[in-house]
């Protein structure tokens, strides 16, 4: 399973590609002693890292937005000018944004931040660039291309694993069973069940009709990976699982094939020539 040589081989062998990050939100808090009162946008470092180990660089989106917004720079230049984005994890989605209202107030989600991931994913997409989905990025493909989220697994889907626990954090691990035939299987040929991390509270409920499911939670069949059915579209897979927290030589999922299926995409897409204006 491990194809990390393989991976740094033909890293060098193509153009390094640009690689977009979806930023993490921290809104503006008069409370807050660091920037008072201003909106902070950031990455956490492990992803930015684990995509850059493929020899890509990683560029975060700022929202182009809001109150203090100047110019004109807005998502369809990113999408442009990058090859590739990555969603990543954090705040809960919305329930609002597939038509729910919270089960409690701590379920309500970040609505500014899944605008901007909404907007970010249409102007990729319409770029015809590959887009990733980690953890909330997996859910919130899923609500944007028109499915539903459990608010909290452990109070709608009570005999499920315990899939967020605080306490140990990325140590917390289940099994997923890889659908065979699907592509996720075909990374890992002959491997029917893999180990993975489990980090989040919420998970898809409907599957979106755009995407098929690649994996399965062995305790109680949340869904784990989905990826776009039509292949004749722009490429879109996403993980419920965060790869970056992954321990090279651990026995966990050696996730640098997902990596490299992804990035093979994006430079696929690079390569093909875009119609004259």
């Amino acid at each position: 399973m491990r194809k990390t040589t393989a991976m740094n081989s033909q890293r060098h062998m193509r153009t390094r590609l640009k690689i977009g990050l979806s930023a993490c939100f921290s809104h503006a808090d008069p409370t807050r002693s660091l920037f008072t009162g201003k909106t902070l946008q950031y990455v956490e470092q492990t992803v930015a890292h684990w995509i850059m180990s493929s020899g890509a660089m990683v560029v975060m989106v700022p929202c182009p937005t809001g109150a203090t917004q100047r110019g004109d720079v807005g998502f369809d230049d990113y999408a442009q000018w990058l090859d590739g984005l990555v969603l990543h994890g954090g705040a809960d989605v919305w329930p609002g944004s597939y038509g729910e209202e919270p089960l409690e107030e701590r379920w309500s989600g970040d609505r500014v931040r899944d605008d901007y991931d909404k907007a970010m994913v249409a102007s990729f997409e319409k770029a015809g660039k590959p887009v990733f989905g980690i953890c909330r990025g997996l859910q919130l493909l899923n609500v944007a291309f028109g499915g539903t989220l459990y608010q909290d697994i452990a109070t709608q889907v009570p005999e499920s694993f315990l899939h967020r626990d605080a306490v140990i954090y990325d140590q917390n691990f289940h099994s997923v069973e890889i659908v065979q035939g699907t592509q996720l299987s075909k990374l890992y040929p002959g491997v029917e069940r893999v180990r993975v991390n489990s980090i989040h509270h919420q998970g898809i409920k409907d599957l979106a009709p755009e995407f098929e499911a690649e994996a399965f939670s062995v305790p109680d069949g949340m869904v784990e990976a989905i990826r776009r059915k039509d292949r004749s579209k722009s490429y879109i897979a996403a993980l419920q699982w965060h790869p970056e927290f992954h321990q090279p030589g651990s026995d966990t999922i050696d996730d640098a094939a997902v990596l490299e299926d992804f990035l093979s995409a994006v430079a696929a897409a690079k390569a093909r020539p875009t119609a004259p204006a």
